[in-house]
């Protein structure tokens, strides 16, 4: 794997850059992940984006496109939707293999097998409006914020999903309602 001029390990990551990579208003990114996750389709649109090759993200953790500016309460509040059997839309920014980073419109949903168990999620993800960008950025920040300013992760992240869950209600809207009116 080489990134930025320097060859890779596995495991390691690009260092964020400031450059942002854009994907077409009828494009649609598709992955699809197991219980755990991990990558197990990815269609040819993430692929280009992403900079990753199909190789590189089969079976690995979806997280390999986390950007590290995405506050950890947004993934808690997803995973926790998910896992109650329910689908969630959310604003994402994600990290291309190079540093690059680009932004999606998320619909995330939980597939399920003929006995109504959960097996996988499916994600389609489109390219986002820009003002919401900005709106959806400015609350990433702030929630960012509050997580580093812990010196326990776990701490951070609870004080992170207790400012957005506060946040959502000070607008007295539901998550779902707070996302799509951005």
């Amino acid at each position: 794997m080489v990134t930025n001029g320097s060859p890779l390990t596995r495991g390691q990551r690009a260092q964020p850059t400031d450059r942002e990579v854009t994907f077409g208003e009828d494009e649609i990114i598709v992955s699809k992940t197991d219980l755990k996750g991990r990558i197990t389709y990815a269609n040819d649109v993430f692929v280009r984006v992403s900079g990753f090759s199909e190789r590189d993200v089969l079976g690995q953790p979806h997280s390999l496109v986390r950007h590290p500016d995405m506050p950890r309460s947004v993934f808690q509040l997803l995973w926790g939707t998910l896992q109650s059997g329910c689908e969630i839309f959310a604003y994402v920014k994600n990290m291309t293999k190079t540093g690059d980073f680009y932004w999606v419109f998320a619909h995330v949903t939980p597939s399920f097998d003929g006995h109504n168990s959960i097996i996988g999620y499916h994600s389609n993800r489109r390219s986002p409006d820009r003002e919401s960008v900005k709106a959806i950025s400015e609350l990433y920040a702030k929630l960012h914020a509050e997580e580093q300013g812990h010196g326990d992760r776990k701490v951070g992240q609870t004080a992170g999903h207790d400012m957005l869950t506060a946040f959502v209600q000070s607008k007295d809207v539901n998550y779902e309602e707070l996302i799509h009116s951005l």
